[in-house]
Order: structure tokens, then C-alpha cells, then sequence
């Protein structure tokens, strides 16, 4: 994790797990310094006190990487290895090579070396000058400058950026500089396409501005409208399922633009096809509607009667009379209770409580859920009861046809 970071001092609290480099310019780095080590043994010790957290935080400027390395004494001893910068004249010729070269600039932007820099950037054999601050005045490296140097490897894997700040330039320092450099090589190669494609500064293209506030939104239509006409072309798809479809979606995208809320939104397969059949009243259906009611009630299983009855009740009052139809329920004694007296003080009959329900002879009312009463009709002697009327609070009202 880094814990400080300008375009020329990083600071890193945490290195990436695991001690042995993974890159080749990772190998390359501690190659460097093992090629100058007298001693393997030494390194042998530093990799294990890499490997054991010895490192605390890794500071790295152009030129340098230091960091606090703990050993056999309480306080920690202060490391750094050496690495000199380019000078200006040798950035200039790196930069521009790699700017004229596609395959280095994608590797760099992968945070790769590429290999076309390997000479270049990667320290040589004693180029890389380990100092320590602990009493170990043999020659170099010291095995807590070894354990700093497994451990920049580490770093380096993750980011090469990293070594090229030891050389001298920052991360956006460099990619500023190669962006130009880039364009101008692209000028160069297509000189009459330059001017219909200016370059903006990348500062300027993300740079904050001030738009104004988007237009009012356009009124809502009233109504929905019609779906074109559809020709019965035995090769197309049919004419009544197409227009049902498109009236539909018309009449959804209505009702979410004027209540934000999708009025199909968490019903089952059932109450969707009959709310699809409720559009098409059963008296005089066409031949197309009797078999939109056959297959819709074939994909429910249920008969072309049950689903009549249960549009009839979604023309009544929609989910909540569906629900009325279905589900009988025991409701509070309150309200359920004084519609009787009100009942037949009004001469309506005496009806007889059942759940929900108040039945008299041919019709019935059912309290629903939502507090409303719902009317039902039946033929004589029978118990095939019809929704009918509209809803409302008053069992009276809803009595009334």
C-alpha cells in the first residue's frame, strides 16, 4: 500500500507478498547485486529477513531507495541502495525511442519493462551501491541491504514506474512527456490528417466544467395510443398477439413515466394473464380473443372460464378485487359487522356472514383486503358467483348496479 506519493517520492508501507522476483526485470534488479556479493551467505540472511518482515516502509526519490531494516538490535538500522540518474540528454533519447516504438510504449503502459530498455534502465553489475548504517563495515552489501534489495525486487514486479523514478522521472512526469512525444510521431507519419484532429491536453479534456441545466422534461401524453395496423402474413408472427404486445408496452411505459412505477411489478404468471385478459371483455369476443382466453389459460392451467371470471374481478377493481375473488379471509368484527343492520335496514334482504362474504339469495359482497366491498352475482340455486358493479367503502354503494 503506498502511504505517501508525489511525481518524485513514493513511500510504500507494504510490499507484495512473496520474496523471490516474479518479473525478469524483478530477477535482473537482484542480479545486480548479487553479482558484486562475496558472500552467500549474507545474502542468504537478507533474503530471510526480507521474508520475515524485517523491511518496515520503503521510501523510493530518484537516485535512492531507503528504508529502516530491523535486526539482532532494538533499534533499526538505515538502508538505502544507490542507483544514478539519467542525465536530461540520455531521458531525451530513452523517451524517444520509446515513444517511436507501439510495442514499448503498450508494454510501459502495462507496467512492463519492455525489452527494448533492458540495457538501458536496469542496473549493471556494481552499478547498484548498497549503504547500511549498521556496524558491518565488511565489504558490501550488508544482509540488511540484501533484504532491502529482495524486497525492492517486489516492487518492481508490481510497478516498473518504480525503477524509472530511481532513474530520474516521475510516473506522470514521463507519461506527459510521451503522450507528446507520441503525437508528434503520429504528425510526423500523417502529416494532412494533423490538423482535423487537434490534440487536447489531457489536464483540459478532464478539467470540471459548468453545464447548463437539462430542459423540463416534455409533458406526459394523455392517453395511450393506438398500435399500427398489422397484416395477417401467414409467415409473420400474429396480428392480434403483436398488437396486444405493443398496446401493452405502450400502456406500461405510460404508467412509468407518470407514477414511476411499473404497474405489472411482482405479479405472478396467473394475475399477469388476467390482467392481459381483462382488456378483452368475454361478451361478444372476437375468434383472435377467444384464443388469446385459450392460450392464455392453457399456459396457467386453469379453464377459459376461471380466467373470465378472474378478468371480470380485474375489470371490477384490478389486484386488489382479484384478490376478493380468491382468497377468503376473516376480517375484524367492526366494520364486517355493522354492514348487516345497514343491510337490511335498508330492505336488502338479511344477509348471512360467511368469512368475507355476506350472502342474500343472488347476491353477495365480499370485503377485501383493501376495506372496500365487492359486489357478486349468481343464477338461482347456484353457487357460481360473477363479479359485478364497482367497489366501494359502502356495502350499500356497492349493492347499487
Amino acid at each position: 500500500m503506498i502511504i505517501a506519493r508525489d511525481d518524485r517520492r513514493r513511500t510504500f508501507e507494504t510490499v507484495p507478498a512473496g520474496v523471490e522476483a516474479a518479473s525478469w526485470w524483478g530477477r535482473a534488479w537482484v542480479s545486480a547485486l548479487e553479482q558484486v556479493s562475496r558472500d552467500p551467505a549474507r545474502l542468504a540472511r537478507g533474503r530471510a529477513y526480507a521474508a520475515e518482515g524485517h523491511v518496515d516502509a520503503v521510501t523510493v526519490t530518484p537516485g535512492r531507495i531507503v528504508a529502516y531494516v530491523r535486526g539482532s538490535r532494538a533499534r533499526p538500522y538505515r538502508t538505502e541502495l544507490a542507483l544514478s540518474p539519467f542525465p536530461d540528454a540520455e531521458w531525451s533519447e530513452l523517451l524517444e525511442a520509446v515513444a517511436a516504438d507501439p510495442a514499448a510504449l503498450a508494454g510501459l503502459l502495462e507496467r512492463e519493462v519492455p525489452q527494448s530498455l533492458a540495457g538501458t534502465v536496469l542496473p549493471g553489475a556494481g552499478e547498484l551501491v548498497p549503504r547500511c548504517s549498521c556496524p558491518d563495515t565488511a565489504r558490501p552489501p550488508c544482509k540488511h541491504a540484501a533484504a532491502l534489495c529482495y524486497r525492492a525486487a517486489r516492487l518492481l514486479d508490481e510497478d516498473p514506474f518504480v525503477l524509472l523514478l530511481l532513474r530520474g522521472r516521475g510516473e506522470r512526469e514521463l507519461l506527459d512527456e510521451l503522450t507528446r512525444r507520441n503525437a508528434a510521431h503520429a504528425a510526423r507519419e500523417h502529416p494532412d490528417a494533423a490538423p482535423d484532429f487537434p490534440g487536447v491536453p489531457a489536464r483540459a479534456a478532464l478539467a470540471r466544467t459548468s453545464l447548463p441545466p437539462l430542459p423540463a422534461p416534455p409533458a406526459a401524453p394523455a392517453a395511450v395510443g393506438l398500435p399500427p395496423a398489422y397484416s395477417a402474413d401467414p409467415a409473420a408472427p400474429d396480428p392480434l398477439a403483436l398488437d396486444q404486445l405493443a398496446t401493452d408496452a405502450a400502456a406500461r411505459a405510460l404508467a412509468l413515466l407518470t407514477t414511476a412505477e411499473d404497474p405489472i411489478a411482482g405479479l405472478t404468471l396467473w394475475q399477469d394473464a388476467v390482467r392481459l385478459a381483462s382488456a378483452h371483455h368475454t361478451a361478444g369476443l372476437t375468434g383472435a380473443a377467444r384464443t388469446l382466453y385459450r392460450d392464455l389459460a392453457r399456459a396457467t392451467g386453469r379453464t377459459t372460464t376461471d380466467l373470465a371470471r378472474a378478468a371480470a374481478a380485474w375489470r371490477q377493481g384490478g389486484l386488489p378485487a382479484l384478490v376478493a375473488l380468491e382468497e377468503p379471509w376473516d376480517p375484524p368484527a367492526g366494520p364486517f359487522d355493522r354492514a348487516r343492520p345497514a343491510l337490511l335496514a335498508a330492505s336488502r334482504g338479511a344477509f348471512r356472514p360467511d368469512r368475507n362474504r355476506l350472502t342474500a339469495h343472488t347476491r353477495q359482497l365480499r370485503l377485501g383486503r383493501d376495506g372496500l366491498w365487492y359486489a357478486y352475482e349468481s343464477r338461482p340455486d347456484t353457487e357460481d358467483w360473477w363479479p359485478t358493479g364497482t367497489p366501494s367503502a359502502d356495502p350499500l354503494t356497492a349493492l347499487r348496479r
